[in-house]
C-alpha cells in the first residue's frame, strides 16, 4: 500500500533547497510532487500509470511560474482525464497539434503564402 503524503504548504515549497549533486522530490499527494534539481530548479511533476500498466510522468511547469494552487488544479484536470480513460500526455500532445494546425489555416497565413508564391510575378 502506498504511503500517504502530507500536502505541501506554500512555505515548504518556497524554502525548499537543492541538495548538492542530487535531484530530490517533495511529495504533495495523489501522484504529484515537486522535483528539485541539483541546480535548484523546482519543477512540478505527476506520475501515473497508463492503461497498459506503464508508468508515465507529466510536467506541469516550474515554480514560481506555476504556483502550488495552479499545480494542484492541473493535477485535478489530469486525474479527471485518467478517470475518463484518457492518457493526459496524449491529450496534451493532440491539443498542441490541433492548435498548430488551426494557426496555419488563418487568413494571415494563407495571405503570406500567396504573397511569397506570387512575389516574382507581381510588379513593384
Amino acid at each position: 500500500m502506498p504511503k500517504l503524503a502530507k500536502p505541501l504548504t506554500d512555505t515548504q515549497v518556497r524554502t525548499a533547497k537543492a541538495i548538492e549533486g542530487k535531484t530530490h522530490t517533495l511529495p504533495d499527494g495523489l501522484g504529484m510532487y515537486l522535483e528539485i534539481t541539483a541546480s535548484g530548479t523546482k519543477i512540478w511533476r505527476m506520475t501515473y500509470r497508463q492503461e497498459n500498466g506503464k508508468k508515465n510522468r507529466l510536467t506541469f511547469g516550474a515554480y514560481p511560474e506555476i504556483s502550488l494552487l495552479e499545480a494542484r488544479g492541473k493535477r485535478a484536470e489530469a486525474r479527471k482525464l485518467l478517470a475518463d480513460g484518457i492518457d493526459p500526455a496524449q491529450f496534451r500532445r493532440e491539443a498542441k497539434e490541433t492548435k498548430a494546425v488551426a494557426a496555419t489555416h488563418t487568413f494571415e497565413a494563407i495571405a503570406l503564402t500567396w504573397l511569397q508564391k506570387t512575389a516574382a510575378t507581381r510588379a513593384c
